[in-house]
């Protein structure tokens, strides 16, 4: 029996070894052992098992050198990036935050491609819209980590977290002999990461013009498939413009792809959703549900179906039916007024009716006197919404970027460059982000969706999440936006939502409102990239001095960070342990030990600089899905670690293999 307890890795998900773990899935007979160099076994995929597993017998073009695709001087770099794991955190910053121990919206400042790294693991295949409006490439600099073996070096520099004369981010303009090449390397691995992140039914938007979206085409079809690509709708961003020498261009492109086309949701034409502003009380399937009252009867309808003309009972015991000249169990002649519903249907559905008193009513009564009441039915939005045959137009003229500029001025922020937050509110509301699905943005500027995610949760009531993704890059000294104050683009998005979140808190007014803001989620939790909370062990050779080998060897007798709070070692953990940084945690002392308690039990963490066995065994009777402590807790008695992995062991022994408890040291 193993008497050490497993080791939490101390990085963001190893994406080449999840990919083999997929392929030895669906094909474990293409999987063998093969020597290598130094004579050891080491398992190895046969290729040509696996091109006649996939049915692939035909090597005509193996031998030539072609293929079909798109190629640049650095793609393999960059599909190397996207194999190389993050060493790095994210660091919790409560004094940015909002509401920051209820919230589960995300903003995380730091370079995007280590962030989408370090979300790997917690939020792999949970994300149901990503938006992006990445640099445009037009000639003017956009900030690029061109530094591949030291990304997390060279951002914590450029962020001026450390000091030293290392890489900073470099910039792209068009006078450079790797103008696209640039642009494709940074691209490639972001897009190649936010795939992973999408549910089978997620959809990704891609604001992109004319300088790249041949070639964001050509990527996204190799990254998401060619299968998968739903459509380029054309956006108006401005009605008017006098700049270009050929024509003058006034549209940019929305390239949309699926995760999965079989598994993805037709777009929604689109709906009034304000209109729809009543919410059910009663008991049933649709309590809680958003509707509107729409009349039973409309002068519009004509026809002389005698079940579409009946009396109907009144609260106070008169009858009322729609205006005419014939009575049942007369037949309507043309001319007389009809309901919109049979007495079948009426019957059936009766608790969709609603019958009020008015002031004026088009309604008459037995006598055929002005009626005191009308019929009204029940619109539930959320079958007008299953129900809708129609799709949107994938020319889009509604949301042109002065509105953007508009919006955020209305807040107060001097800010030039920001899309409007409606064309994010259309975006979810045609793709149908339900009320507890997730948005990402991870090039997310003055934070356009996280406003448009907050105004739609408060416009019909949802509890839509975002995740946001920035680079603290530096507002220039002359821009209005440095002279407010504000130094970074990162600090300016952070700002907005707390704007926004202000707005929504002081104009909630009407009992609906009311009653939405109570479960609507009016916050957001900061993090920012840092380097880890761990020190990771640097492998050394044969040829590795003995000094250097003992001095490797003091660093690890305390391997955490003395700086680090034990917030900061929390979050770091629950990443890498594979929870979300939005996990519902609570304190607990069990066995005289401070615990945390993550989503309610599943993790339990105790950070105590020593762990008895009185804490392994009541920990063990809580079975939760994991537990994890620190080694250096044990104070190197091995007998009682040995002894903990045997309780649990034990406790494992009673049952099923996927409910058994993992016990793991960091």
């Amino acid at each position: 029996m193993n008497e050490q307890p497993e080791k939490l890795t101390g990085t963001s998900l190893d994406i080449t070894a999840e990919n083999r773990a997929r392929l030895k899935a669906l094909f474990p007979a293409c999987f063998t052992e093969t020597k290598n160099d130094k004579g050891e076994l080491v398992e190895s995929i046969d290729l040509e098992r696996l091109k006649a597993e996939l049915g692939t017998f035909s090597d005509v073009f193996e031998s030539r050198r072609e293929r079909y695709g798109m190629d640049w001087p650095g793609k393999k770099d960059a599909l190397r990036l996207i194999q190389k794991p993050s060493h790095a955190t994210l660091k919790p910053c409560r004094e940015e935050s909002v509401n920051f121990d209820n919230t589960e919206n995300l903003f995380i400042e730091g370079d995007n491609l280590e962030v989408l790294k370090l979300l790997q693991k917690s939020y792999y295949g949970k994300i149901k819209m990503i938006y992006i409006d990445p640099p445009y490439n037009t000639g003017k600099e956009f900030i690029y980590p061109d530094n591949y073996t030291e990304s997390l070096e060279t951002y914590l520099e450029y962020a001026g977290l450390i000091d030293g004369e290392g890489k900073k981010f470099s910039t792209n303009t068009a006078n450079e002999g790797r103008f696209h090449t640039k642009w494709l390397n940074m691209m490639y691995p972001r897009l190649y990461l936010a795939r992973n992140l999408l549910r089978d039914d997620g959809v990704i938007f891609i604001s992109i013009d004319d300088n790249e979206v041949s070639n964001l085409r050509k990527i996204c079809d190799e990254i998401f498939g060619e299968e998968n690509f739903v459509g380029c709708a054309g956006r108006i961003t401005k009605k008017s413009n006098n700049k270009g020498d050929f024509w003058a261009p006034n549209f940019d492109y929305l390239l949309t792809y699926t995760k999965n086309i079989t598994c993805a949701d037709p777009f929604f034409g689109g709906v009034n959703v304000e209109a729809y502003d009543q919410i059910e009380k009663e008991e049933g399937p649709y309590k809680g549900e958003r509707y509107q009252l729409v009349r039973l009867y409309m002068s519009t309808i004509q026809n002389r179906n005698p079940e579409q003309r009946f009396w109907i009972d009144c609260p106070d015991g008169s009858r009322v039916i729609p205006p005419g000249k014939t009575f049942p169990p007369e037949r309507p002649i043309l001319g007389d007024g009809i309901w919109r519903w049979t007495k079948s249907k009426f019957d059936s559905e009766r608790n969709r009716i609603v019958i009020k008193a008015v002031r004026s009513s088009n309604l008459i009564t037995d006598d055929g006197s002005p009626a005191k009441w009308n019929v009204y039915t029940k619109t539930y939005l959320k079958d007008v919404i299953d129900n809708s045959s129609a799709k949107p137009n994938s020319f889009i003229e509604d949301h042109i970027n002065q509105i953007g500029s508009h919006e955020i001025n209305s807040l107060g922020i001097p800010f030039d460059y920001s899309k409007p937050s409606t064309l994010i509110k259309y975006l979810m509301d045609i793709s149908k982000v339900g009320d507890n699905d997730i948005v990402l943005d991870f090039f997310a500027g003055s934070a356009t969706t996280a406003h448009a995610v907050l105004d739609l949760n408060k416009q019909d009531g949802g509890n839509r999440k975002f995740i946001l993704v920035q680079l603290p890059e530096p507002c220039t000294e002359d821009s209005e936006a440095f002279k407010a104050g504000y130094k970074n683009i990162a600090d300016i998005g952070k700002e907005r939502i707390r704007r926004v979140i202000k707005n929504i808190n002081e104009k909630q007014s009407g009992k609906l409102d009311l009653e939405q803001s109570a479960n609507q989620d009016l916050g957001f939790k900061v993090f920012k990239l840092d380097k880890s909370n761990f020190r990771q062990w640097q492998p050394l050779d044969s040829s590795t001095p003995p000094e250097k080998v003992e001095e490797e060897l003091f660093k690890h007798i305390n391997h955490i960070d003395a700086k680090a709070s034990p917030e900061d070692l929390l979050y770091e953990i629950l990443l890498k342990a594979g929870f979300t940084p939005t996990e519902k945690i609570e304190i607990k002392t069990i066995a005289g030990k401070k615990v945390f308690s993550v989503s309610d039990g599943a993790l339990l963490l105790c950070l105590e600089d020593e762990v008895t066995m009185e804490l392994i065994n009541a920990v063990a009777e809580l079975e939760p899905m994991q537990f994890i402590c620190l080694d250096a807790a044990f104070h190197g008695n091995d007998q009682l670690k040995a002894n903990a992995v045997q309780t649990f062991a034990a406790r494992n022994m009673q049952k099923e293999k996927h409910n058994q408890i993992v016990f793991m040291t960091v």
